[in-house]
């Protein structure tokens, strides 16, 4: 299986009992996003949609605007590195160290002059059921997530309609990616809602905001501060959505 593993476990019971067994494991993919030939990422991921992922992961850390702001994007064989060439001049800084970006061990090396400045969200209007909607599609899954039990799924979605499922070992990525396919594809990211499976933390909720995304849902819950964030810039924040109830924090 693509992205997957298998090896051999070991399966212990309270009586004393075990036996031998076969699992499968995810796969961890390293990129390395390199912006007119500075480093300014490394990537834990998996290696899937990782063209969508460099595109999303760049407008969410403000280096691109949108999808013409790029004039080209090289993969080298192996798919470890990604070159990309603005279409105008970008002008980033060293970060001191590297530093941690998210669960899975992403580090940032460089980012854009100056601080990333999120602006507020114009209010986007919803649908209960687009809600209820997108839990169920989460609800079938993917196929790396059924073997493995060891990755992030996102859906994209407008009107009500599913657009683009992704997944990843890290949710932050999951995010970039499905970001990234509305990029590349010209889809207006202000008439677009996101389901994460993950936990919403405040680095997660400055990203769909520094998207321009109005409405994100989780499986899961946010933290205060993720809650205190969506409020200032107005995003809708809907959290342990399920096939038959969610609720929205505020």
């Amino acid at each position: 299986m693509d992205n997957a593993e298998r090896i051999a476990k070991t399966i212990v019971y309270p009586d004393g009992r075990s036996e031998e067994a076969e699992a499968v494991v995810i796969s961890e993919h390293e990129l390395t996003i390199i912006v007119n030939e500075m480093p300014v990422c490394r990537l834990i991921c998996t290696k899937s949609n990782l063209k969508e992922l460099v595109y999303g992961r760049l407008l969410t850390d403000g280096i691109i605007a949108c999808a013409d702001d790029i004039r080209s994007v090289h993969f080298c064989e192996s798919e470890n590195r990604a070159r990309v060439f603005t279409a105008g001049d970008v002008f980033l800084e060293e970060k001191p160290g590297t530093e941690p970006s998210c669960c899975t061990g992403n580090r940032v090396f460089a980012s854009k002059k100056g601080d990333k400045i999120l602006k507020e969200i114009p209010r986007s209007s919803y649908r209960p059921e687009w809600v209820f909607g997108m839990a169920e599609e989460f609800g079938k899954d993917t196929r790396l997530h059924t073997a493995t039990g060891g990755c992030h799924n996102c859906i994209l979605a407008k009107n009500g309609k599913t657009l683009f499922v992704c997944e990843d070992i890290g949710r932050h990525n999951a995010v970039d990616k499905a970001v990234g396919y509305a990029v590349i594809n010209h889809i207006p990211l202000d008439e677009c809602m996101l389901f994460t499976s993950g936990r919403v933390p405040v680095d997660m909720t400055e990203k769909v905001i520094a998207a321009g995304i109005p409405v994100l849902v989780s499986k899961s819950v946010p933290s205060y501060e993720s809650v205190q964030m969506a409020k200032k810039y107005g995003l809708t924040l809907i959290n342990r959505a399920w096939p038959d109830k969610y609720e929205i924090f505020h």
